[in-house]
């Protein structure tokens, strides 16, 4: 067993970079981090030019985000590293809660079936930096190490930057500007935005800890544990035999002190075992905070991740929240850059980040008032729950040791249009979009199959996300061939200025030459999108339901697609 350790990248002279007057880039994102890594490989996937600005030379130190979400997995899949990141990981479904030794509380992430990826996999931040910055330059993003930003300069119709290098100081300027550079963003505090919300008074220890044990592959939490009685402690699996360990220490706790090794080993020998042996990999000491920026957009400025909103570890919503930033943002800057839609669009991007950081600081608020309790009501409370959890099943639901994180229904976008006909499920207009097992039927395995019985054609096996993500796409259930009519609108929709790819789904095998046919294999379709024949969804690119309707009508499309791009509201 033995540490990581952190890979350097190169530094490249900036002299390509340097012109009077400045050169002009169409993006440019501040921060090598897991979130301006995932907007980068997402500009290139779209096609953009995209340069990346980072002052540091490799990843980050320490397992920092270790928990990433079954939502972010499939937002991966598409950035293109999802499977090394699952092989690498340690997937997990299944979370317990505990009282001293007794088990008050368990849950589980995904408890039905079909779906592709788990509800956690646990691997720390550097793998991931390391995946994602592999991804970028394959794809050829532009990334400078060792380039620091110490000004930016808004404007109209573009944003200045003034960059720091080992070889001197120069000025560049963007269309564009992604800030993702953290909890402290420099840009943000250069620019003196705002940042309100509250910082909660406690300190917690992390340790990662390299060691052997057959603990299994979950995340536990006690309340009150004999080892470190009335405090809480978190443990988690990571990758190569590492495990995350936070102890909560109280807000009088010396943060230097703690950190030293003869004050954190007696801690863990008292958890883990004096005869265990072990190795500390890391150890920090972190306060937390529930805060966000007033707004996320600042003309060409756009915040994403920690820089723009901060909440406690309890969740795990940190880095999954801001993937999701940069899901949601990256398609709605591509089409502005292309010309194929209006910047007024950018502002739904502020609209509903904004809503999900809301959404997210509230239950990591709640999360962290009742595993740190300041005021004697709600230690009570919190206790007198933990009391009865013990011995009767109602209260264990009330039991919070971090409600994780989950992705926000946006169904208050402006880009959504409103249900009009009665639906079942959970699929409503903004909601991330649910996986389910299918079968791609290519058109001459659809030859072969038709006649096969349902569901029985030759065909790819996979996943519905698998084939969502690339620009707009409408899912289309039939029981029959569309008729040749409907076939010609479709075709009309996918060569428009912004195309919708459309995608049959069907409970078996159909021919329809030309067109690609999901095949419903375990009907987890038809019962989580409420499919029947006629049924009818358009999808965002970010996976996020806009419309739906229980038949197929051309121009109601269209009037929703162009509500999704910013566009004017289809008449009712």
């Amino acid at each position: 067993m033995g540490a990581y350790i952190n890979p350097i990248y190169p530094y490249k002279s900036p002299a390509d970079l340097m012109s009077t007057p400045p050169q002009r880039k169409p993006l440019i994102v501040i921060g090598a981090g897991p979130v301006g890594l995932a907007a980068a490989i997402d500009a290139r996937l779209q096609g953009l030019d995209v340069l990346v600005l980072d002052d540091d030379k490799t990843v980050s130190v320490g397992s920092r985000a270790v928990c990433y979400a079954k939502r972010s997995l499939e937002i991966l899949d598409r950035l293109g590293i999802a499977e090394q990141a699952c092989q690498m990981g340690v997937s997990w479904n299944i979370g317990r809660t505990f009282l001293e030794q007794d088990e008050v509380y368990q849950f589980n992430l995904v408890p039905d079936a079909g779906h592709k990826r788990p509800g956690m996999i646990n691997l720390q931040q550097y793998h991931v930096e390391e995946m994602l910055i592999a991804r970028a330059l394959s794809l050829g993003a532009d990334i400078r190490w060792q380039h620091k930003v110490t000004a930016v300069t808004p404007a109209e119709t573009h944003a200045s930057l003034r960059v720091e290098t080992p070889d001197g100081t120069f000025d560049i300027e963007a269309n564009w500007l992604v800030v993702a550079d953290g909890a402290r963003s420099p840009v943000r505090r250069h620019l003196g935005l705002d940042i309100e919300g509250r910082v909660f008074q406690d300190r917690f220890l992390i340790a990662d800890v390299i060691m052997k044990a057959d603990y299994p592959a979950e995340r536990w939490f006690w309340f009150d544990p004999p080892f470190h009685p009335n405090q809480s402690v978190l443990l988690h699996k990571q990758s190569n035999n590492v495990w995350r360990i936070d102890f909560q220490l109280g807000w009088d706790a010396d943060p230097e002190e703690e950190k030293k090794p003869e004050k954190v080993i007696p801690r863990l020998q008292a958890m883990l075992g004096d005869d265990r042996p072990f190795e500390l990999e890391w150890v920090s000491i972190y306060t937390f905070q529930c805060r966000r920026m007033t707004d996320f957009r600042h003309g060409r400025v756009l915040f994403v991740g920690d820089a723009a909103h901060q909440v406690s570890p309890f969740g795990a919503r940190g880095a999954n929240s801001g993937f999701q930033d940069a899901d949601d943002l990256m398609w709605k800057l591509a089409l502005v850059i292309q010309g194929r839609a209006h910047e007024r669009l950018l502002d739904s991007y502020a609209l509903d980040r904004q809503f999900a950081a809301d959404e997210n600081i509230l239950n990591s608020t709640r999360s962290t008032d009742f595993i740190t309790p300041k005021s004697r009501t709600s230690k009570t409370f919190r206790n007198q729950v933990l009391a009865l959890a013990k011995h009767h099943p109602f209260a264990r639901k009330l039991v919070n040791s971090g409600r994780l994180s989950v992705p926000s229904f946006l169904t208050q976008s402006v880009l959504n249009t409103p249900d009009t006909e009665v639906f079942q499920g959970q699929m409503v207009p903004g909601a991330p979009m649910d996986d389910a097992p299918v079968q791609l039927m290519r058109e001459q395995e659809q030859e072969q199959g038709q006649g096969q019985g349902q569901g029985q054609g030759q065909g790819q096996g996979g996943w519905l996300l698998d084939h969502m993500g690339q620009g707009f796409q409408a899912l289309l259930f039939v029981d029959a061939a569309p008729s040749a009519e409907m076939l010609a609108t479709l075709q009309a929709l996918q060569q428009g200025p912004v195309p919708v790819h459309t995608t049959l789904v069907s409970s078996h095998a159909l021919v329809v030459p030309g067109w690609p046919v999901l095949v419903d294999t375990e009907g987890r379709m038809a019962q989580r999108y409420d499919g029947q024949a006629g049924t009818t969804y358009l999808v965002r690119p970010d996976q996020h339901v806009v419309a739906r309707w229980r038949r197929f009508d051309g121009p109601l499309l269209q009037a929703a697609l162009q509500r999704a791009i910013g566009g004017h509201a289809p008449a009712h």
